[in-house]
């Protein structure tokens, strides 16, 4: 086993101050001179940069094609859906004049009064309105529809209390805007993106997720319907991973986008939106990370692979070099991506620690009586688990390894997950329970009064009315825990981020 190391608070201890070290130890990300908002350092950003490779792939492949829109946004356009302009209202930044000038005393500069805005102008919390008055010029026929873009971009909710990753005031993601000329279609897309997103956190970020549906209390502004994926933290804590929202006619009524349909008639545009952001990171943390450090699924590692040597002089370095040469050419031939760390500033000891606490899933030694044996040290990081292999065939021995490694922090993550899930069917069970962090299966009575009332005294939310089944009789009717009224299934609850 490597040593835990000694300036890394363990999870047990704090898991708070375990992630906030964490992300600055492992050369993530780091606070800004601006309040709320981070620097994604360039580890931190190449993981973002793989997340978001593969998930334009999945949206260029299921039809969707980029676009980008302005960052300010009129007030004005927010007035149009009073749902919406009430969900971010409180949350904008807002742009009131277009120049600065220097200050008459020479002190610096200053906010020119003569250069004030018309209108002022929103940086964006999210794009509808900007988007659906765009699509009012882009839309006339049945023959237009289908829209399917996609924007990546950068938002700005303005955050109270931030934390790297998980809620920054700036932060980036990519929204999904879609219009389509039937209700149908637009429902459909709405829960084949939620199944987009699910695939990836499982198959790529190796995240067990529940997909279900939010209460009318939980569901995004301006949407008849919101489709969710969440995760469980290692805190016993949920994460909404990624929403996608049914819009039906609302925006396109805001912004009069009408269209001709097959019989000739107008007709208002069905919506939809859907987004993940840099939240993705946090659980991609959070849900492997150990007290030694990073642990990243191989599928979104950076580096998959790093190879250190163990060097006496100049002249072995040399041969190490020669011999390792052959070793990195195959396994970048094979679409793996491996470091061979030579660098002689500094020592292997320091690079074993910092390439452990940045989550390289396998790290290969080569010494001088490796050189001798034809042998390499391997060691995997999610188990910590160390072996000396011969250098014939090594290179397909640690393909596999990669594979295995994906498999296990899923398993692993899947067992402790399942195991953190509970059914309880009083208030008073609910309440012992949920100090206890997991999720929680309960009856509800689909009100919103009984859901604030749990919010309040519990500070517990419904995550989602799940699609699937998690327990047996969980979809079965019964009756709420804390009304007696009765329950169409059990929902689930937990505290979240």
């Amino acid at each position: 086993m490597a040593v835990e190391l000694k300036d890394l608070t363990k999870r047990s201890e704090n898991y708070s101050q375990w992630y906030n070290e964490l992300v600055v130890k492992a050369d993530l990300a780091e606070q800004s001179a601006v309040r709320g908002c981070m620097v994604i350092k360039p580890y931190g950003y190449a993981i973002w940069e793989k997340m978001q490779r593969q998930l334009d792939d999945m949206f260029k492949e299921t039809g969707h094609v980029n676009a980008y829109f302005p960052l300010l946004i009129p007030k004005s356009f927010l007035s149009r859906e009073a749902e919406h302009v009430e969900g971010f209202a409180k949350e904008c930044a807002v742009v009131t004049h277009h120049r600065l000038k220097n200050a008459p005393d020479g002190s610096g500069v200053i906010v020119d009064p003569e250069a004030k805005l018309e209108e002022e102008l929103i940086i964006r919390p999210t794009s509808e309105t900007i988007i659906w008055n765009t699509y009012k010029n882009w839309i006339n026929s049945y023959r237009d529809l289908p829209i399917l873009c996609n924007q990546w971009a950068n938002v700005m909710r303005w955050e109270m209390r931030t934390r790297l990753f998980l809620r920054t005031a700036e932060f980036l993601w990519q929204e999904g805007h879609t219009a389509h000329a039937t209700r149908e279609e637009a429902e459909e897309e709405a829960v084949k993106m939620l199944n987009v997103y699910a695939e990836f956190a499982e198959k790529y970020m190796a995240v067990p997720v529940v997909k279900g549906v939010k209460s009318a209390n939980e569901r995004f502004a301006g949407a008849l319907d919101t489709y969710t994926i969440e995760a469980m933290m290692q805190d016993g804590k949920a994460l909404q991973s990624g929403t996608s929202h049914f819009l039906g006619q609302n925006f396109a009524k805001a912004f009069d986008v009408q269209f001709v349909n097959k019989e000739n008639k107008l007709e208002y545009v069905w919506a939809t939106s859907w987004g993940v952001s840099t939240r993705l990171m946090g659980a991609l943390i959070m849900t492997h990370s150990d007290d030694n450090g990073l642990v990243l699924p191989p599928h979104l590692a950076p580096i998959q692979v790093v190879i250190v040597p163990i060097y006496k002089n100049a002249e072995m370095l040399a041969k190490i070099d020669e011999k390792v040469a052959g070793i990195v050419a195959k396994l970048k031939s094979m679409g793996i991506s491996v470091k061979y760390d030579n660098a002689d500033n500094k020592r292997p000891g320091f690079k074993f620690a910092d390439y452990e606490v940045k989550g390289v899933p396998v790290r290969l030694v080569m010494g001088g009586r490796d050189l001798e044996n034809n042998t390499m040290e391997i060691m995997r990081r999610d188990t910590l688990e160390k072996e000396t292999r011969s250098c014939e065939g090594i290179e397909e021995y640690v393909k596999d390894l990669l594979e295995d490694i994906q498999a296990n922090v899923y398993k692993k993550a899947l067992d402790y997950r399942n195991s953190r899930i509970t059914s309880v069917d009083s208030y008073e069970e609910f309440k012992e329970k949920i100090e206890e962090g997991g999720f929680i299966l309960a009856h509800w009575d689909g009100t919103t009064e009984t859901e604030e009332k749990i919010k309040e005294e519990t500070k517990a939310t419904i995550r989602c009315i799940p699609f699937d089944s998690f327990v047996p009789g969980d979809k079965e009717p019964g009756k709420c825990m804390v009304t007696g009224k009765p329950s169409a299934c059990r929902v689930i609850f937990a505290r979240s981020y």
